[in-house]
């Protein structure tokens, strides 16, 4: 994360600085966070809300994902749908909260700390990490404090960050240093492995689309069923099918 660029608001952090924080109902600014806001979702964010919501994966992102084909990034973004009343507020939230809290995307869960990670070459990871103090937010005045790690635990941050984290060996890829850039093709099956994962598996069961190995037994354990399983194998899929690499 370079901080040197960061946005007004935004104050860099040590990993064990304390900051008071806390949001719930009787907080004045409850669900203003909620609105006018663009919220990418992460392939993990989007596997928990279809499952929440008990909905295909082609289904969910029909109705509730818009899809960002913009040629300066290297890859398309995913933002969640908001509500056209003026507010842009989120589909989910209402006048008691958050309708699908238990599988909140992680940018909910993590604000107002904001995390970037660096994969080094050894494969560990560098985490930095900012403090997002916007004026209208009123959970500062609350006395509890966190640290970044104890606010993330708090949250149910960690297995969000574990899977967030497991994309850094695609995103992050040396190739992509010295020049790689995805065909569209490759952007389709980004797509589809990634957050459209319901038809993910339907293609590697009809044998249209396969590991150029025998599947281990985690990997058909995706197969039958496991999404959490299955988002990792569309993980090493798009590695064999980008940079021809296999773990």
């Amino acid at each position: 994360m370079d901080t040197e660029k960061l946005p007004p608001f935004f104050k860099p952090m040590e990993a064990e600085e304390k900051f008071s924080f806390n949001c719930h109902p009787d907080v004045p600014c409850f669900t203003e966070c909620c609105r006018e806001l663009d919220l990418a979702l992460t392939p993990y964010d989007a596997l928990r809300l279809k499952n929440n919501l008990d909905m295909h994966s082609g289904g969910f992102l029909e109705k509730y994902v818009i899809i960002e084909w913009d040629p300066s990034q290297l890859f398309p973004v995913c933002y969640l749908t908001m509500v056209d009343d003026g507010k842009a507020s989120c589909v989910f939230v209402s006048g008691k909260g958050c309708s699908v809290y238990p599988d909140r995307p992680s940018s909910c869960r993590a604000y107002p700390v904001g995390r970037g990670v660096i994969k080094r070459e050894d494969g560990s990871h560098e985490e930095s990490y900012v403090l997002l103090k916007e004026p209208h937010c009123q959970g500062f005045a609350e006395q509890q404090q966190y640290t970044p790690a104890s606010y993330s635990t708090d949250q149910g941050l960690d297995i969000y960050n574990r899977f967030n984290d497991a994309l850094l060996g695609l995103v992050q890829h040396p190739r992509i240093k010295n020049g790689f850039r995805p065909t569209r093709e490759q952007l389709d099956q980004y797509i589809l492995a990634l957050y459209n994962l319901d038809s993910f598996r339907q293609e590697m069961a009809d044998g249209r689309i396969s590991l150029r190995r025998p599947f281990n037994a985690l990997e058909l354990q995706a197969l039958a069923g496991d999404d959490e399983q299955l988002l990792l194998l569309g993980i090493r899929w798009l590695k064999q099918e980008f940079f021809d690499e296999l773990d």
